[in-house]
């Protein structure tokens, strides 16, 4: 017995609702376009297909084309794209464009089904004549049915050409079965679309949201602000590394899109936190800088303390060689506390013990009152060994990743990051479980973390527009890693990696000064860090 309609119908019903399941589940917009065409074609029973994106300038788009008989397939993802020009929607003297089919169906939101291009005069087919004439094809029945949203905005358009007959392979008409079939699958596209659009403006929102951030920490404090800007670019660039790699400890890890997005975005909010961290703290360019830095007011004590010797020399008081030697030792002095302010090199127990015994020598302000002439928060702070930070400027500025996970972690994140306060608040901690702020060892500290903290350090060692040092090249930066991998601060894999696939080489073409980037291979730090890398020269 034949087939009836109603057995053909059912089959056709199941395989709708199966597409409009995976519409639902597609995430990339060109994926999903193409879904949607393949779908129609094959629910209509169609050779031909094309579908067209309704623009913000009023025009409608080619997307993609697919023609089975002629081994057709442009546009979409990896493929060429689609090389006619968009159909405007109104002519050059403003009048609607109702001689294309295409442009008819969206000026006017209805479904056109001609059985035979050659035979309408309603539409103008000249370049379907033109495409035939060029292939050798037939394009003869024209199924073109607009997209429309929720909203009744058109998106796009879907146009299925050339039915084939099940039974004979012959070219027939689009039945008004396969019209309401396509409207329907029409439909659901549009919203699958739409979705995908929202899906889309609510990332890009939150991604400008994030930049809005690091602009407001840039304008803070210009230091962290590019920090922020380039730590997710290394990042990135060593997560790309890390996946495609096929040697070494690492070699069967993959970061997924999604993954990767997840990394993206942790680097990008790594240091939010620090829009808590008073500037005068973050940008700390010499040790007793503070609102301002308060070696003018040690130089002052000093003057004054000049201006008495020349008194006392003036009075009788002391002679002139005493005068003169008192007058040199206090410039030496002077010079001296100024060199130690500036924290670029570290400090001796000497260094420390005489400052110590500047501090034991007094001056007279203005009332008559003896004072210090280094008190107790300026000693503290000039004895500090290495650079400019106390001890209690340290535990403020390594605050701000307790306050970034604390931020980020009252955040509703969506299944899919939710490790993004993990990742980006662990930048600062340490294999050894010597880091912070919470100490975390390797068994904590997912590789993506790990990825971070280098691209972390790396950045911060090289750049060039901190207040408190120099930029370091290339060279001086891995060996530092190096040691950091050796002693169990940094992951050695994903260093191995950084270094083989030279990562580091690429940042620094990229994003350093030409004389930072002083060597262009390296084969010593790997053996320094206990990993095994080949010479890349």
């Amino acid at each position: 017995m034949p087939p009836t309609d109603a057995d053909d119908l059912l089959p056709r019903l199941e395989q709708l609702n199966e597409i409009g399941i995976a519409l639902s589940k597609e995430r990339d917009t060109g994926h999903l376009l193409e879904r949607i065409l393949l779908a129609a074609k094959q629910l209509c029973g169609a050779d031909a297909g094309t579908l067209y994106r309704v623009a913000e300038d009023r025009t409608v788009h080619f997307e993609m084309m697919r023609t089975d008989s002629l081994g057709i397939a442009l546009g979409g993802p990896g493929r060429e794209p689609v090389p006619f020009p968009p159909i405007p929607l109104v002519t050059a003297d403003g009048r609607p464009n109702d001689t294309l089919v295409v442009a008819h169906a969206v000026l006017h939101d209805r479904t056109v089904n001609i059985a035979d291009a050659y035979d309408t005069t309603t539409f103008d087919f000249a370049g379907t004549r033109r495409f035939d004439a060029g292939t050798g094809y037939r394009s003869k029945s024209f199924l073109t049915v607009p997209m429309k949203d929720h909203e009744g905005e058109i998106l796009g358009v879907l146009q299925l050409i050339n039915a084939i007959d099940r039974a004979s392979g012959e070219v027939v008409p689009f039945s008004a079965r396969d019209q309401r079939l396509a409207e329907s699958l029409a439909s659901q596209a549009a919203i699958a679309l739409t979705n995908r659009k929202l899906i889309g403006q609510l990332e890009d929102l939150f991604e400008a949201f994030i930049q809005l951030l690091n602009i407001a920490i840039d304008e803070k404090s210009p230091y962290t602000g590019g920090h922020c800007q380039r730590v997710p670019v290394l990042t990135m660039m060593l997560a790309e590394a890390v996946s495609r790699t096929q040697q070494g400890a690492l070699a069967g890890f993959r970061l997924d899109a999604q993954g990767l997005r997840e990394l993206k975005l942790a680097g990008l909010l790594h240091d939010c936190g620090k829009v808590t961290t008073p500037v005068h703290v973050v940008d700390k360019a010499t040790k007793l800088e503070g609102i301002g830095d308060r070696i003018r007011i040690v130089d002052l004590r000093f003057d004054l303390l000049l201006r008495d010797v020349e008194h006392a020399q003036l009075r009788g008081t002391i002679d002139t060689a005493t005068a003169a030697r008192q007058r040199q030792q206090l410039l030496q002095d002077r010079d001296f506390v100024r060199r130690c302010n500036r924290g670029s090199e570290a400090m001796s127990d000497a260094d420390v013990a005489r400052i110590q015994a500047l501090a034991a020598k007094s001056w007279i302000d203005g009332d008559g009152t003896e004072r210090p002439l280094l008190d107790d928060d300026e000693v503290r702070n000039l004895t500090v060994r290495r650079g400019t930070l106390t001890a209690a400027d340290r535990q403020v500025i390594e605050n701000h990743a307790a306050m970034t996970h604390r931020m980020l972690a009252a955040l509703p994140w969506p299944k899919a990051l939710r490790a993004v306060p993990e990742i980006a608040a662990s930048h600062h901690e340490r294999l050894d479980g010597k880091g912070y702020p919470r100490g975390l060892g390797a068994e904590r500290l997912s590789i993506q973390a790990r990825i971070l903290a280098i691209a972390d350090v790396f950045e911060a060692l090289t750049a060039r527009d901190r207040p408190y040092k120099p930029g370091k090249t290339v060279s001086e930066s891995l060996a530092i890693l190096g040691r950091m991998a050796a002693e169990g601060a940094i992951d050695p894999d994903v260093f191995e990696v950084f270094v083989r696939e030279g990562v580091w080489r690429t940042y620094a073409e990229r994003h350093l000064q030409p004389e930072q980037l002083d060597i262009h291979c390296w084969d010593g730090v790997p053996a320094a860090a206990g990993v095994s890398v080949p010479r890349c020269c």
